[in-house]
């Protein structure tokens, strides 16, 4: 059995008195994409920041490569995080600097490498997300695709073990989310093979994930392949895939 780079056993989050996640567990074995999907509110991007280690648990377990990191403070998290990538809704670019020094911003804060490497390795990562004209340009100048892809080289340049993305197609238009689902479903192949991906699009994540699990009211209501989520016959599901299930 493939090793879990991922383990969540039994988390809880609560904000002040909306209980997000119930009790949720879920294992992602080395070479799989996960799906993460629900309705809106359902708790997706809570629960995938708390596998990054960025939001805290109530009450639970997470492990990441092993190391359970759930109670670590933030200095000891950064070995971890140097072998992760997150790729954020909002693309979260700094619009201060080019799209090849936002690329170039996690070499210079976590290696020692020399500027000639830095240029190589940000000019392959480009090139990888269809954007090596791109380098000198602000982000104010792209487009929203641009600015995923962008973001998308910025998570691989540190070449992670596991790449966390969150709703990465969400507010592109239908041409733009397919180019996005495309380079992820291309990523698998030698870039990076482990990721979770959070998202509403049920299309979208059978192009990109192996396995799915379906978030509704804190729980899990389902996990299996895409075909067997198809198959499934809870009615949340259903719901979900005719695209009834809005939030909660």
């Amino acid at each position: 059995m493939a090793e879990a780079v991922v383990e969540v056993r039994g988390v809880w989050k609560s904000f002040d008195t909306n209980e997000v996640l119930s009790g949720v567990s879920l294992t992602l074995p080395r070479g799989t994409t996960l799906a993460v999907m629900g309705g809106s509110g359902q708790g997706k991007t809570v629960l995938l920041r708390m596998i990054a280690g960025l939001i805290r648990p109530d009450a639970g377990e997470v492990r990441l490569f092993g190391t359970r990191i759930d109670h670590l403070r933030e200095e000891q998290m950064l070995g971890l995080r140097r072998r992760t990538g997150f790729v954020f809704q909002s693309s979260a670019l700094f619009d201060s600097l080019s799209v090849f020094e936002n690329v170039a911003y996690p070499l210079r804060e976590h290696t020692h490498l020399g500027e000639e490497e830095i240029a190589d390795r940000v000019r392959t990562f480009l090139s990888l997300v269809d954007l090596a004209g791109a380098a000198q340009l602000s982000p104010a100048e792209l487009s929203g695709g641009m600015r995923k892809r962008v973001g998308i080289a910025r998570a691989l340049v540190l070449e992670p073990e596991v790449v966390f993305f969150d709703e990465p197609t969400a507010g592109l238009d239908l041409t733009n989310a397919r180019l996005v689902a495309e380079l992820i479903a291309r990523l698998r192949t030698g870039v990076c093979d482990t990721a979770i991906v959070v998202t509403h699009d049920v299309e979208f994540a059978e192009m990109v994930a192996d396995q799915m699990v379906i978030l509704h009211h804190g729980r899990f209501v389902a996990t299996g392949s895409p075909a067997e989520i198809r198959r499934s016959e809870n009615p949340s599901v259903q719901a979900f895939l005719a695209g009834q299930l809005k939030g909660s």
